[in-house]
């Protein structure tokens, strides 16, 4: 357990990005009702994904995690949890058949609501309000009454994400992940694409090899590993009188977890010394990420890692890297070569979604899947001149068919962006660019179990 540490010891310390709320007995009152809520996610569980994790840092899984830049309130709804859980099925089945490694499903989903902002306000014409923070803190439209802050938006927050959480349950457990299900999980949107010739080509060689062991003896009916799948859920604990109020001591083990996930992870803005968020994360359970951009130095993040993580545990700690496809083989490396140094069993994610977008001519913001690609090739590239494993993906994406990247095997233009772009964020992957995304991971997986395996054959 965690020295000089309670769940509400980070209000000693300087936070950044939180909402200033206008009523503290309102917000009193919200907190004490979260409190009193039943946990969303349990310490056993969170405890079991650290476990698979420790897997991925030694090399022997693959973290994938995905969903929306921001869940809203206004997309709400079962048909679109289904179907980014099925574009994350899509991927995993497409990795782990390729790289003949297990793949660690993480969804950005149940509780992504909260994003820091460059500004504290946003000004259009004449008219000043606070900026949108996330739908669990104040809301998009602009005016004054939807961008206050208003506490009890987080109570709303909770419950959607209990409702979310009870769906990817049923479908992750009862039936819907079955691998002999793996061809329905195509879209019926999703055109002829060559990734989705190629998806349903794998498909049929999956069931061939269910078929064949069916023949066999081995009835794929009564194996849980092809019944089901294990999946898990993320967001960044930005909003910390949200985590504090979802934070519960273990019956089991005294220690403390935050309950509103099972793992959290701490954003590029938030890391800095002295951080509020540190301190609330160095206290709980939970496997923790860590957002690393261009501005952190070796010596910074290596300081952060002995307060995150002062027992070196396995698992307990993702780095998710986010420099941007020109700048990813050139700042990567330090931090890489200085965490291998000390020793530090960290897994090394991809995130390139945050340092690739840009304006597009036609006013949208948007990011080119031809460099979502290379900042990926980058970080293999960097982990492979390194020694390392580039252990997982991070990425913003959406089962919807939504425009909102341009580029990729469906070649989404510029002027293709306003058909349908509905992010209240970020722009997303749609479920094509998504399985195209999966498939390039699946042939860098193979390249790099080749590398690793010269050796031992020319011996």
């Amino acid at each position: 357990m965690a020295q000089n540490w309670n769940p509400a010891s980070w209000k000693e310390r300087e936070a950044r990005h939180l909402p200033q709320y206008d009523d503290a007995a309102e917000l009193a009152e919200a907190e004490a009702t979260l409190a009193a809520y039943p946990p969303l996610v349990f310490a056993g569980e969170a405890r079991a994904l650290k476990h698979d994790l420790a897997d991925v840092a030694n090399g022997h899984a693959f973290l994938l995690q995905g969903g929306d830049c921001a869940e809203s309130f206004a997309e709400f709804h079962p048909n679109n949890i289904r179907d980014t859980f099925r574009v994350l099925l899509q991927m995993a089945v497409v990795m782990t058949f390729a790289s003949k490694r297990p793949v660690v499903k993480v969804g950005r989903m149940a509780g992504q609501f909260a994003k820091p902002r460059s500004s504290p306000t946003e000004t259009i014409g004449d008219v000043t309000l606070p900026s949108y923070l996330g739908d669990n803190i104040n809301g998009i439209e602009f005016d004054a009454a939807s961008r206050r802050n208003d506490p009890q938006r987080m109570v709303r927050a909770y419950s959607q994400a209990a409702a979310t959480l009870n769906l990817l349950r049923a479908f992750a457990g009862g039936g819907y992940a079955n691998l002999r299900q793996v061809h329905q999980w195509t879209l019926d949107f999703m055109g002829r694409t060559p990734w989705t010739e190629k998806f349903s080509e794998m498909a049929d060689r999956i069931g061939e090899a269910l078929d064949f062991m069916e023949a066999c003896g081995v009835d794929p009916g009564t194996v849980p590993q092809l019944q089901g799948t294990s999946f898990y859920t993320s967001h960044e604990a930005l909003l910390l009188p949200y985590e504090q109020a979802m934070t519960r001591q273990d019956s089991l083990t005294g220690d403390w977890y935050a309950t509103s996930a099972h793992m959290l992870w701490i954003g590029d803005r938030t890391r800095f010394p002295g951080s509020a968020h540190i301190e609330f994360a160095r206290g709980i359970g939970n496997p923790l990420g860590m957002k690393c951009g261009p501005s952190l130095e070796p010596d910074a993040l290596l300081a952060l890692l002995d307060e995150l993580n002062p027992s070196r545990e396995a698992g307990r700690i993702t780095l998710i890297s986010r420099f941007g496809h020109d700048k990813v083989e050139e700042g990567l490396p330090k931090l890489v070569r200085a965490v291998k140094r000390e020793g530090h069993p960290v897994v090394w994610s991809c995130d390139p979604m945050h340092g690739n977008v840009i304006k597009s001519d036609s006013g949208f913001k948007t990011r080119p899947f031809d460099r979502i690609l290379r900042e990926v090739k980058g970080f293999f590239a960097v982990h492979r001149a390194e020694g390392t494993h580039p252990g997982g993906i991070h990425i913003e994406m959406t089962g919807q068919d939504v425009t909102e990247c341009v580029g990729g095997a469906v070649a989404i233009t510029d002027d293709a962006l306003g058909d349908r772009y509905h992010t209240h964020c970020d722009p997303r992957l749609n479920a094509e660019q998504s399985l195209e995304l999966a498939f390039l991971l699946a042939e860098m997986l193979n390249s790099e179990m080749g590398e690793q395996q010269r050796p031992a054959d020319a011996a």
